[in-house]
This record gives C-alpha cells, structure tokens and sequence, in this order.
C-alpha cells in the first residue's frame, strides 16, 4: 500500500516521542526512519514534523494527519488476526500494563500459564503504577483498579475487590481511632498513587481526599510503614487480608468501608476486539472465577 511504511513510521514517532525510540520499536535504523518521513513530507506536500536536537514537534498538518491515520497499524494488526484465527492460531505481540504488585502477584502466572498453551504469542508486560494512554503508548490491554474514568474505553470485570481502612495496634494505642470521616485529618494518613479514599456513607458512595506527610506509588512501601505504625491507610484485600486476620493491623471505621471496587480489563473502543484480546480477557475471567486468587 502506498506510504504504508512511511505513515507507520510516523505514527510510531509521534508515539515514542522521538525517532531513536521509533527506529527501535520498529526494528529498523533512526536514519531509515528519517528517510520516511521526509519522503512522507515531500509526497504530501506538508510539514508534519518540526525537528529540534532535544524534541519533536507536530505541525497542523502533522496533528491532523496523525488523528486520521493513529488506528490504522492497530486495524490491519486485527485484521490479519481475524484471518489466522480461521486456523485457529493466535499469534503476534500482544502488549499488557498492569499496577505493579497485583500485576506480579496475580496476573503474571496466568499470562505466563496462558503462552504455555500459545506459545505463537509474543507477550509485552508492562508493569507500573502511572496512569497509561492505551491508545497513544499502542497498548492491547489493560488491568485498571477501582471506578473507571475514561468512556473512550471498552472495559470487563475480572473481579471485585474490597479496601480496608487500617492501622497497626501500635498506632491505635498512642493516637486511638477515628469514629467519623471528618476526623480522618486529626490523624497521620498514608497514602499511595491516590489522593482520595473511597466509603459509603448513608448508602451513598463517598471519596474523601486525604492530605499526608508520607506518599508513596509502591503498595508494599505503604503497607510496611501502615505496620511499623507511620500512619493510618487505605489498602485493598490482597494486601491486608492476613495482617487482619491475626491481628497484626485492625480495620478502622467499618461502618463507612465500600463494599467493593473492581478491578477491570480495559481495552481501546477504536477497533474491533482482536481474537488475541478476547481470548485473552476471556481466560483471565475464567482463571479468575474457577479459583480466586483473594
């Protein structure tokens, strides 16, 4: 196809942010990529990179060329997985963020069990607790705590979670326990990647921001300083759950706690979900619900 190669080059430096990075994920050379996209340039007639040592820059052309053509690696990448799924076959990269600790704990082995029986999957795991743009960083899928946010995304329940508002016995017996929301700020709040806590009060669901001497992205980090009796903090089953159950922490303001949050598979809504994703999704649900990991 005409500029094919050249408009993929494009999009995969808007993508990364520069052609260095472009010519790697490409597995091509930073001068190859160069060669494209001026020739992509000339044959358009436009600008649609400004260069400079440090950064790039899209022109007009560029910005309004880039939204038109961003999805179209993605459509012909399912496309041709709709084809080879009449063999049966999943194959090609499938790419997967996930937060951190639960993505090492819990999905992990079931992605690794997964390429065990397909083994034609190249798998790219991406573990972090930033907020991650699917569609701009090229992501298949992604695992995503709590209420979601953004309508431009397709999304699946993998399970739900509960979070529990903790503090060590340690900590209850020099500064006691809050009865209220409100005196929430009389006490030491430790907080991870949010600023807001989640409870139900009076049926209805309520996030209260918390202000903290003490922030951290890393859900171990909070945990261990919730133990040593650093604070109060609020942090979901899977990492509490043996800590309350000998007494080590104790639940405080029950009679506040959320129900539960979910945790959710997200997917970009711009295209058709590949036989890679649904196959995918469809195995963690089912891992997921023959056998809870929490």
């Amino acid at each position: 196809m005409k500029n094919w190669e050249a408009m993929e080059a494009f999009i995969e430096v808007v993508r990364q942010g520069s052609f260095s990075a472009a010519a790697l994920q490409l597995k091509v050379s930073a001068s190859h990529i160069s060669r494209l996209i001026t020739q992509l340039e000339s044959e358009l007639g436009a600008t649609l990179l400004f260069r400079t040592t440090r950064r790039i820059r899209l022109s007009e052309a560029g910005e309004l060329y880039y939204q038109h053509c961003r999805g179209l690696p993605e459509a012909l990448s399912s496309a041709e997985e709709v084809i080879s799924s009449l063999n049966h076959a999943l194959v090609g990269t499938f790419k997967i963020t996930c937060a951190t600790t639960f993505g090492e704990r819990f999905i992990a082995p079931l992605i690794n069990d997964f390429l065990l029986d397909h083994p034609k999957i190249e798998i790219d795991f991406h573990l972090s607790n930033r907020p991650v743009d699917l569609i701009e960083e090229g992501y298949d899928l992604a695992i995503r705590m709590g209420s979601l946010k953004d309508s431009s995304h397709l999304s699946r329940r993998l399970c739900d979670r509960v979070e529990y508002l903790c503090a060590s016995r340690d900590y209850v017996d020099r500064h006691g326990i809050p009865h209220t929301l409100a005196e929430l700020n009389k006490h030491h709040c430790l907080i991870g990647s949010k600023t807001h806590w989640l409870f139900q009060q009076d049926g209805q669901r309520k996030e209260v921001k918390v202000s903290s001497h003490w922030r951290s992205n890393s859900g171990p980090a909070l945990l261990d300083a919730v133990k040593k009796g650093l604070g109060i903090a609020q942090l979901p089953d899977y990492y509490v759950a043996d800590e309350l159950a000998s007494g080590e922490l104790i639940a405080l303001l029950p009679q506040y706690q959320y129900p539960y949050s979910g945790v959710w598979l997200v997917y970009p809504k711009v295209r058709q979900p590949s036989p890679k994703l649904q196959k995918v999704c469809d195995y963690l649900i089912q891992r997921f619900t023959q056998q809870p990991p929490f």
